[in-house]
């Protein structure tokens, strides 16, 4: 995997939007029309979803790195590493629908991509074996970034996820005879145990949702 280039790519993204501020222009606006379920400090919101949007794009090479380790310590590489390629490509050559977005603005979509690929992706494992492929939930982080990014774009870019995902994985994925030995590893306390050494980055990203009235925190 190539993680330091994602992180370059960051990195140089991050000094863009140092010179132009397109990212905090945009989250600007955005405060104006924000969903009520999102929930930002009273003192400085536009600073907390430009730390949210910072951390949730910085988290992807975090996600990549530590889900290709457990993979090779498990010996599960094989079902992970096409997942996790997938989702370096969105960073490294974006779909064209991405075209003429740039700087952290940019990256955010495409941090949705890859944080829904995951998220889809988990899903399915659980339907049919009953436990996620990457133990990483980051479904109330990318219900405000799909806000922030906003509608119809959001629904193109979850669109977009869907295909990828119907054509990496189906039905007979799960059919096969090995189905019944890998969930063995998925589930084997080598593999648990090499999960709870990585932090649950969602938890420090800062901005809360309130569903029906109850705090859910990122």
């Amino acid at each position: 995997m190539n993680t330091p280039a994602l992180r370059e790519l960051i990195k140089k993204a991050q000094q863009h939007e140092a010179k132009s501020g397109q990212l905090a222009a945009h989250l600007q606006t955005q405060i104006k029309h924000i969903h009520p379920s999102i929930r930002l400090p009273e003192a400085n919101p536009l600073a907390a979803l430009i730390g949210f949007v910072t951390a949730y794009i910085e988290e992807v090479p975090q996600v990549i790195d530590a889900a290709t380790e457990v993979a090779r310590e498990a010996g599960i590489e094989d079902r992970i590493k096409p997942v996790l390629k997938v989702a370096e490509q969105y960073f490294l050559q974006p779909p064209a629908l991405m075209s003429g977005h740039e700087g952290l603005d940019g990256l955010l979509d495409e941090a949705y991509l890859a944080h829904r690929l995951v998220e889809e992706v988990n899903d399915l494992y659980i339907t049919h074996l009953g436990q996620p492929l990457i133990p990483l939930d980051t479904t109330v982080a990318n219900l405000i970034a799909h806000q922030l990014i906003g509608e119809p774009f959001a629904n193109q870019l979850d669109e977009a996820v869907h295909r990828t995902v119907v054509g990496m994985l189906n039905e007979d994925s799960f059919r096969q005879d090995s189905v019944v030995a890998y969930r063995e590893r998925l589930s084997a306390p080598n593999t648990e145990a090499a999960w709870q050494r990585w932090p649950c980055f969602s938890e420090q990203l800062g901005v809360e949702l309130v569903l029906d009235g109850q705090r859910v925190s990122q």
